[in-house]
């Protein structure tokens, strides 16, 4: 089984989740304590990634967590407004 590559997922469930979807865009950061992930979206998609109460946000960094934990790598994800 081949491990998930994060910013791949990442970007396939933000797709699903906007309607503008040539506007989503990922950034790879690298940094001391791994990677981070900066998403991007349209103004008007980013209260469907950030969801009720973050609810959406959170579930997209378990999913990332979850994607990322046997490699030992540490990816984080921020979304940039």
């Amino acid at each position: 089984m081949r491990e998930a590559d994060p910013r791949e997922l990442v970007l396939l469930l933000a797709r699903a989740l906007v309607d503008q979807v040539d506007q989503v865009r990922i950034d790879e950061v690298p940094t001391p304590r791994g990677t981070v992930l900066q998403l991007s979206v349209a103004p008007e998609d980013i209260g469907k990634i950030i969801g009720k109460d973050g609810r959406t946000a959170q579930a997209l960094r378990t999913l990332l967590s979850a994607a990322t934990s046997r490699s030992g790598r540490r990816v984080q994800l921020d979304i940039v407004d």
